[in-house]
C-alpha cells in the first residue's frame, strides 16, 4: 500500500503510526497538498491527505475510513480499537474529541498563515481559540486518571491520535495551548512518543 501525504499532517500520522503498530506495511510518498499540488493531484485530484493507495490502485481518502479498513486486514490482537463497549465508548470519545483539536488547530493556522492581517476576523478566531482550548480540557479529563494506557493496558487508537494531535497543536498554535493547561495529556504524548511506531513516524 502507498500512504501520500506529509508527516506534518496529524491526519496522515495518525495513519502511518496506526499501519506501522498493526504491522501492515506500507510506501510513504511525503506528498505536500500545497507544494506538490500538481504531483499530489496525479495521483489523487481530490487532492486529499491521507490518501491511501490500495495493491489494485483502488484510492480511500479520510483517516478514520481509512483506519477502520486496516483493522479489516489485521488479526483481532492487533485491532487498535477496544473490544469492551465501554471501553469503546471511552475511545471513540476521546478520538472525537482529539479530531476537533486537530481541525481547530488547522483552523487557527490557515487563518493566522493564509489570510492577510488586516482581513482576519478576530471574532471568528476567538471562538475557534475557545473550542480548541474547550476540547483539550475534555481530553485531559479523560487522562488524568489513567496511568499509562486508556484501554486494554497497551497503547490503542485513542491514545495514538490524543498524543499526534497534543503534538500537532503544540508545533502549530503553541500560544494557545501550552504545556500547563493539559499535564496528563502532556504525560500521554511523551509515552507515546517513545514507542517504536512514533519514532519511525515522526512529522
Amino acid at each position: 500500500m502507498r500512504l501520500i501525504g506529509m508527516l506534518d499532517s496529524p491526519y496522515v500520522r495518525r495513519v502511518a503510526v496506526s499501519l506501522a503498530m498493526m504491522d501492515l506495511p506500507f510506501a510513504l510518498e511525503p506528498l505536500s497538498v500545497f507544494r506538490d499540488l500538481d504531483a499530489f493531484a496525479a495521483i489523487n485530484p481530490v487532492v486529499k491527505a491521507p490518501t491511501l493507495v490500495l495493491d489494485d490502485g483502488t484510492q480511500l481518502i479520510n483517516s478514520t475510513l481509512i483506519l477502520a479498513y486496516a483493522e479489516r486486514l489485521t488479526p483481532i490482537e492487533r485491532h487498535l480499537t477496544p473490544a469492551a463497549v465501554d471501553d469503546y465508548v471511552a475511545a471513540q470519545r476521546v478520538i472525537g474529541l482529539a479530531l476537533a483539536a486537530c481541525e481547530k488547530t488547522m483552523q487557527i493556522a490557515y487563518e493566522r498563515r493564509l489570510r492577510p492581517a488586516e482581513k482576519q476576523h478576530q471574532p471568528w478566531l476567538e471562538r475557534i481559540q475557545a473550542q480548541l482550548i474547550a476540547a483539550y480540557t475534555l481530553l485531559d479529563a479523560c487522562y488524568s486518571k489513567v496511568d499509562e494506557w486508556l484501554a486494554e493496558g497497551r497503547p490503542l487508537q485513542a491514545d495514538i491520535t490524543a498524543a499526534i494531535a497534543w503534538q500537532f497543536t503544540r508545533a502549530t498554535v503553541p500560544d494557545i495551548v501550552t504545556l500547563q493547561r493539559a499535564p496528563a495529556l502532556a504525560a500521554l504524548s511523551l509515552r507515546a512518543a517513545a514507542l517504536p511506531a512514533f519514532l519511525a513516524n515522526s512529522g
